[in-house]
């Protein structure tokens, strides 16, 4: 098929990737912690983790559950924690001793977690302390779990350090709720016994699951996408590839703020940093964004990655002043859809433009992201990665002309294997041919460019007319007095079809609904106007700020 993206490709980035000069994710990990041994790998709360030390510690961890617990490849581990340096501690040694990861939000409701634990069979669980109480909740009923492991905050932050956080966190803010997990044992002390056992390497393929990512929100059965060592390690790849060129190994710190346990996040921040010899500095509470703002005013970033709601905070924030970006050289979206007005405030004041990417958990999870050269914010969310296939389909799954607007496709070795245990939903999602049906409508340009419409599902039918919110958000938000708002379509008595609500958050206390109908009058044609506005405090939002429609539909 014709790429007319590669065209806009950098001289330095391929056409294609060589995904198989590592068997498995291990042998990437390895090769990134030899070469990079020396340098920063990851930084929170002051403390730096290096890659030396990363491996050692992972090595410790997965002899410990390879040989101490005999667990065998294949069974899955659970990982419940926000941003902490343990995260790619026990990411690393579970992927060393054979086992598959399965991601749990840690702010998750007790039915939710144990819903994961069912669906997944998770054998282990290495969990915070803060979220101990969730997981002896969710174990009420019976589950496969077998082995739990507890840490603490700071317990690889130093003797004195971590020490006083976790007496600061436990006995002052009393955030470590009581709790009963009879038979867990302490992290700290798994990587002692770790420590005395003499660590083995195993044999992976590449086909070999990595990863359990469950998908979407919380609500129905779980669904998880089953992500192999080859998805992954391509993916990285194809990242790393694009940005390099800009990356200087030992030197560079990536902005970790979104949670690892999300796959945006996990991929970006937390895998293709190892790659690039970069440091990624996690955030553990991304939510405190005073916090935030004084360590960025203190620690300059190269590479700020971060999503619509991050960056429109931090721009609303008072003390966004006082960050230096005179070292960021590149800013990265994903994860929803970013809105103009918030591109040119941050480039008005980082001076680099936002690069969008787009991607998916069954793709392990990017699929194309703007030219490292791009100058402006231009709506679309860039060109496909090296290696990477996509085009658009009508209803009836006829690929449509460039320009035209249908449901996404995507093929390459990033996509996901099958959904877990479930061949009708993989069916449904994956071709004979390879390629994934991504549920997104989107249009490709005659350059190659995606633009993504909106959700399938979200779209709106109004009269007959398609209606899709991210361009009514995208008005809504324009205005100077409203602070967030979001759009869903909701039951119209007389024609039975749907019009358009709107639910907004306010930035002037004084704006009224007339005003707003007003302003949209000036962009949108009369079937696109909301019909229906309600104020809010707050919009629901998931663990990485995304504004969950699913949850507005719900309340109507």
């Amino acid at each position: 098929m014709k790429r007319p993206w590669h065209a806009y490709y950098s001289d330095q980035v391929p056409h294609e990737i060589e995904v198989d000069q590592f068997a498995n994710l291990n042998e990437l990990f390895d090769s990134c912690c030899q070469k990079y041994a020396d340098y920063p790998a990851f930084t929170n709360f002051g403390t730096q983790l290096s890659y030396k030390t990363l491996a050692k510690k992972s090595r410790q961890l997965a002899s410990y559950f390879h040989q101490h617990l005999k667990l065998s490849s294949g069974e899955r581990l659970a990982i419940m924690m926000p941003n902490l340096l343990q995260y790619p501690v026990v990411l690393f040694a579970a992927l060393q001793a054979g086992l598959v990861i399965v991601n749990i939000n840690p702010l998750y409701t007790a039915q939710e977690v144990r819903k994961v634990l069912l669906d997944a069979e998770v054998s282990v669980v290495v969990v915070l302390a803060n979220f101990a109480k969730t997981l002896e909740q969710a174990l009420v009923e019976k589950t496969k779990v077998r082995h739990i492991l507890i840490t603490e905050l700071g317990d690889l932050l130093g003797l004195l350090k971590g020490g006083v956080i976790n007496f600061w966190i436990k006995h002052i803010k009393k955030e470590v709720p009581r709790f009963s997990l009879p038979n867990s044992m302490m992290l700290s002390s798994a990587l002692m016994i770790g420590s005395r056992l003499d660590y083995r390497s195993l044999t992976l393929t590449s086909t070999d699951a990595a990863f359990l990512q469950y998908t979407g929100g919380t609500t129905g059965t779980p669904k998880a996408a089953v992500l192999t060592h080859r998805n992954i390690v391509a993916n990285i790849l194809q990242n790393s590839a694009w940005v390099k060129p800009s990356i200087k190994p030992g030197h560079d710190h990536i902005l970790g703020a979104l949670p690892l346990y999300h796959i945006f996040s996990l991929t970006v921040c937390c895998l293709t940093c190892l790659q690039l010899g970069a440091a990624c500095v996690l955030v553990t509470d991304p939510r405190n964004l005073n916090s935030l703002l004084r360590m960025l005013a203190k620690k300059p970033l190269s590479i700020f990655v971060g999503l619509n709601t991050l960056f429109a905070a931090i721009i609303q924030h008072p003390n966004f002043h006082k960050v230096d970006f005179s070292q960021i050289k590149l800013t990265v979206a994903g994860g929803m859809a970013t809105q103009a007005t918030v591109a040119e405030q941050w480039q008005r004041a980082a001076g680099v433009p936002i690069l969008e990417g787009y991607g998916l958990t069954e793709a392990s999870p990017v699929v194309s992201i703007s030219p490292t050269n791009q100058t402006q914010f231009n709506g679309s969310v860039g060109v496909p990665l090296p290696s990477t296939d996509v085009k658009v389909i009508d209803d009836e799954g006829n690929t449509l002309s460039l320009g035209e607007t249908g449901e996404l496709c995507v093929r390459g070795p990033q996509v996901m294997q099958e959904y877990w245990q479930k061949p009708e939903e993989t069916q449904a999602v994956l071709t004979s041919t390879g390629w994934l049906l991504t549920g997104d409508i989107a249009r490709i340009d005659d350059n190659g460019f995606i633009y993504i419409v909106d959700r399938k599902k979200d779209m709106i039918l109004v009269s007959g007319f398609s209606v899709y919110p991210n361009e009514i958000e995208a008005v809504l938000t324009a205005h100077p007095g409203i602070k967030e708002a979001a759009v869903i379509g909701v039951p119209h008595e007389k024609t039975g079809g749907e019009v358009v609500k709107a639910f907004i958050v306010k930035k002037d206390p004084a704006l009224q609904e007339s005003a707003i109908i007003d302003y949209c009058r000036l962009s949108l044609t009369r079937y696109k106007l909301p019909r229906l506005i309600e104020f809010c405090d707050a919009l629901p939002k998931n663990n990485v700020g995304k504004v969950l429609r699913r949850n507005l539909r719900e309340k109507g």
